[in-house]
């Protein structure tokens, strides 16, 4: 090997951890929270998250794009966990602005220390996509939910038509988990709640307006303990 090639092959991985973690640390973060924020998924939690009732836990609390949506008459607090704690921070702004208890803790969806039958409701919203065994996660979910208590879910995946669900499979071996903070395009979230022991109640199937059809196939219901 040439004194180039060996140069190069010793600065490409340094280049590669500077670039994604430059990445991952300032411009990832933007994005997710743009699209977050963006009018048609907006539309989706102002219908979903006022429908949550008592004691609370949001899976995936994020930046806290769902605190001003939750009833206050309907809730006595809000447990909201994500990974990312930097995440958690900016959503202390939106906490401090709503009427109700709002913690916060960054865990894993996989691992909740709560305990059995401890919640009155579990809202996830576009976060199940991204959480490494959503399986678990769900598992999870269900056992922290009392006997009658409820899952709302808002999530986007799998695409019925068969040319959009062969380019989300292209995209998500090719590079999408890598470049999108570990997003999957070809979850089926309806299946997993009912793998993870839950009774759908409710499912709606769209894809949303204005956004990619790769990325817009929605999952919003609700689902109970079985």
């Amino acid at each position: 090997m040439t004194p180039q090639g060996i140069l190069l092959a010793y600065l490409r991985p340094l280049w590669q951890r500077f670039w994604m973690g430059f990445y991952n640390t300032h411009i990832l973060p933007v994005l997710i929270e743009h699209a977050c924020a963006a009018n048609p998924v907006r539309v989706q939690r102002q219908k979903l998250v006022p429908r949550a009732s008592g004691r609370v836990v949001e899976i995936g609390l994020g930046t806290g794009h769902n605190l001003p949506f939750y009833d206050p008459d309907k809730v006595s607090s809000v447990v909201g966990v994500d990974p990312a704690g930097e995440m958690l921070e900016k959503a202390k702004q939106r906490a401090g602005q709503v009427a109700f208890p709002v913690e916060m803790a960054a865990l894993s969806g996989e691992n909740l220390p709560f305990e059995d039958a401890s919640m009155d409701t579990v809202l996830v919203t576009y976060s199940l996509c991204s959480i490494p065994d959503p399986l678990q996660a769900l598992l999870e979910m269900r056992r922290v939910l009392r006997p009658n208590g409820r899952l709302f879910f808002a999530e986007h995946g799998a695409a019925p038509d068969e040319a959009v669900a062969h380019w989300q499979g292209r995209l998500e071996r090719w590079f999408w988990p890598k470049i999108a903070g570990g997003c999957h395009l070809t979850r089926r979230p309806d299946q997993l709640i009912t793998e993870a022991g839950f009774s759908l109640e409710h499912l709606d199937r769209l894809y949303l307006p204005k956004t990619p059809k790769t990325l817009g196939f929605n999952y919003i219901g609700s689902a109970r303990p079985r």
